[in-house]
This record gives structure tokens, sequence and C-alpha cells, in this order.
């Protein structure tokens, strides 16, 4: 298959959305498939949307593009989206709906969790077929591989990582785990960057890593924190847990989807007794992570079976496309219809309203 993803890769530390389609790429062009970032040719089998929002720094085609081509280039491309960004991510209020109007012309709807795919309930897009694919990094690079596990008697060692210095990534949490290590004997790191005027009294701070520098840096501890809200899928625990850390977070977004079962679920208030909780079942915990599933093969496999899903039964994806945008184009036609006949009898509506308007005064002035 010929697969179009519409997104340039970032070679260096850019977040796990840029890491997860790096390796995306990478594994569909090392089982004979074709992968370019553009439309420009015209046997594009598959198009994956991966990010259309008029912010995008890294992608390299929105949803008009997308129209453009299946019009006047290709109609027998299937498009999918990946959905893995919301409103509740980062306290914004326009992420949601541009998202639902940018999925007009998709056929098929990936979500990174059942989390993320819950907030589009009430969307129009919820409707279409979709699939619940969660992500997963590089296990070639993130494993447990010469990782030197807590003996139980020397100061814990916790770490957590974020490329985005966004305050939702859990800073303000994080700032109190700091003031907790200084007291009670443990050791606390933070890879990646600040928020502008942040500082740490007690941890240690690395500049942003990626790949093999930071999974070195990550086996250096024992256990891995996140407390990042409201997170469609996130990358950085998976990145802990593959690399043998047994995870704290808290209860938000998905990260329950992704940590459950290979750590322990703690508030902020009662941190400590969550660390003596991990603490106690460390060995279990690490034992489990070593048949972690949330690797970038186990996901990139799943999105290959459903593209040759798709591939094989395009004229079914075409067809409900097609069914579909005939309604678009009917609602359309409605809808300029009443605007022709508006501005067609505009004039006609200013001098009633002009009259409407001189009779309101007379009356009032009566």
């Amino acid at each position: 298959m010929k697969i179009s993803i519409g997104s340039r890769i970032i070679d260096g530390p850019y977040g796990g959305g840029n890491e997860f389609l790096k390796n995306l790429k990478y594994y569909l062009e090392h089982n004979d498939h074709v992968v370019v970032d553009n439309l420009k040719d015209k046997d594009i089998d598959v198009i994956l949307l991966t990010n259309p929002l008029k912010d995008s720094e890294t992608s390299t085609f929105n949803h008009f593009d997308i129209q453009y081509y299946l019009r006047f280039i290709n109609p027998s491309a299937v498009v999918f989206h990946r959905i893995n960004e919301c409103d509740e991510r980062k306290n914004t209020n326009y992420v949601n709906k541009s998202i639902n109007f940018a999925n007009k012309f998709v056929d098929i709807n990936i979500f990174v969790s059942d989390w993320v795919r819950s907030v589009y309930k009430e969307y129009e897009l919820y409707k279409k077929i979709h699939y619940v694919i969660r992500g997963g990094p590089n296990e070639k690079i993130f494993n447990s591989k010469n990782k030197e596990y807590w003996n139980g008697e020397e100061n814990l060692k916790l770490v957590t990582h974020h490329w985005s210095n966004n305050t939702n990534k859990g800073f303000e949490n994080y700032k109190t785990i700091d003031a907790l290590a200084f007291e009670n004997n443990f050791e606390f790191t933070f890879i990646g960057n600040l928020p502008q005027n942040f500082e740490f009294k007690n941890a240690k701070v690395v500049k942003a890593l990626h790949g093999e520098p930071l999974a070195h840096e990550l086996k250096q501890n024992h256990i891995y924190v996140t407390a990042s809200k409201n997170e469609p899928s996130g990358n950085h625990h998976m990145e802990g847990a593959l690399c043998g850390l047994p995870v704290l977070y808290i209860n938000s977004g998905a990260l329950s989807e992704y940590c459950k079962n290979y750590g322990v679920e703690f508030k902020i208030e009662t941190f400590l007794e969550s660390l003596n909780v991990i603490k106690d079942n460390y060995t279990n915990l690490t034992d489990k992570l070593r048949l972690y599933p949330y690797t970038s093969s186990n996901a990139s496999k799943e999105f290959e079976a459903i593209f040759f899903e798709a591939f094989k039964n395009k004229q079914k994806y075409i067809n409900l496309r097609n069914q579909q945008n005939k309604l678009i184009v009917l609602s359309n036609y409605f809808t300029n219809k009443v605007l022709v006949y508006l501005y067609s009898n505009l004039k006609y509506l200013k001098k009633a309203s002009g009259k409407l308007k001189k009779y309101a005064l007379g009356s009032h002035n009566a």
C-alpha cells in the first residue's frame, strides 16, 4: 500500500505524538509499504490525518487538502484520522469543535484511548466507524536491558519527564513531590522543559532528551511518576514502564488505561502512603512490567491491520462517504437557497425595517 501520513517527523525531542508517528513510519516502510507525507501522488491508498489544527507546526496537509485530493485527484483513497488531542488537555475551548469540523471527509477514526473517545461522544465524528488503538514507544530503545533495580536499602530514585512545559503536565504536584523528597529520603529527577519562572528546590533537573540517551537516564531510577492532567494517551509514562519502572500515576485522562496493574494510583495529599505501597510491591510490579503490552510494534501492527481491512473493502467506505457527502451537499444547497433569497430581497427587508422603525417611533412619540 501507499500510505500518506500528514506530518513531518522531527528528529529530536518533540513529544509523544512525534515519536509515535516516527515509529509507525519505520514499521510500515520495513513491511514493504510506501510512506509519504504529502498528497502529490495520484495512487495513494490510505491517508492518515494527524493534526488538522491551524497552529500545528508539523502538519503537512489538513482536511481541506484531503477534500481537494478526493474530489479532483483520487476518490479511491480511504481516509483515517488519528485523534489524540482535546480541549481538556490544555484548557482550551476550540480544539474539540475544530477536530469535529475537520472530520467531515474522514472515513474511519482512530482514538488513542477509551478516555479521549468518551470526550467526543456528543460530537458527529463519534458516529463514524472508529477504533481505539493505544500507542507505545519503541521497545528496541525503551526496555529493561541493563536496568539495575532497587535493592530495598538504598534511597528510592523517582523520575518523570516531559517535553512540553504546559502546567497541565503536573508541575504543581511535582513541586510538592520535590519538597517531600528532601524530608523523606528519596530522590527526584525531572527530565525536560520547565515552565517559565518555575524552579525546583531539591530535584535534579536534566535537559530534554530523546531516544537512547533518554532511556539510559530513565534506567538510572527506580520508580516513574506522572501527574499529567487529562492526557489523551501520553508517551512519557509508557517509556518509563518499558524501562522497568513501576508507575505512580494520578487518576486523570487515559493514565489509568496505560498504568493500571503496572503501578499504583496516588493523590498528592497521600503521596507518601502510595509510595510505601509501591515499595512493598516493587518486585511483583517489576516482574509484571516485563510483559508491558504498549509498544510501538503492537500499535503499528494494529494500524497496519485496519489499513489492510479498509484497503480490501474500500468500496464500502467510499459508498458511505458519498452518501454522507450527498447530505452535506443537500444541506449546503438549502442553505445557499436561503442566503440567495435573503440577499435578493434585502432592499425590501430594509424598507420594511424602516417602516417598522418609523411606526415604533411614531407610537412612542404619541
